[in-house]
């Protein structure tokens, strides 16, 4: 094996990685949280980093195409008449559910 270089199931740690997971700012309690992450994948902390942020953003992006899509239908409801005031829609919601007023 090369110095500098380690392999882990099928990953390659490299001096490089560790400097590069090393230039994210962490917090000692997010690195912890990150290294325990990865063990439990088999993975090296830079692996296990990109895969998190890659999950973690395509989430983000679906909930906030999500987001438009459900005010974009509840302004057309609104221009086309479908709606209630906001009173009356309040006073059901308390009986239904027994809030008090």
């Amino acid at each position: 094996m090369f110095a500098g270089r380690k392999r882990t199931r099928g990953f390659m740690i490299t001096e490089e990685t560790t400097a590069t997971l090393d230039m994210v700012p962490l917090n000692p309690e997010r690195k912890a949280q990150l290294e325990e992450y990865a063990k439990r994948r088999s993975q090296d902390p830079a692996a296990a980093l990109d895969d998190a942020l890659a999950t973690y953003l395509e989430w983000e992006r679906h909930n906030f195409a999500e987001a438009v899509e459900g005010i974009r239908r509840g302004y057309e409801d609104v221009r086309a008449g479908r709606s209630r005031p906001a009173a009356e829609f309040l006073a059901d919601l308390r009986k239904k559910h027994d809030f008090p007023r």
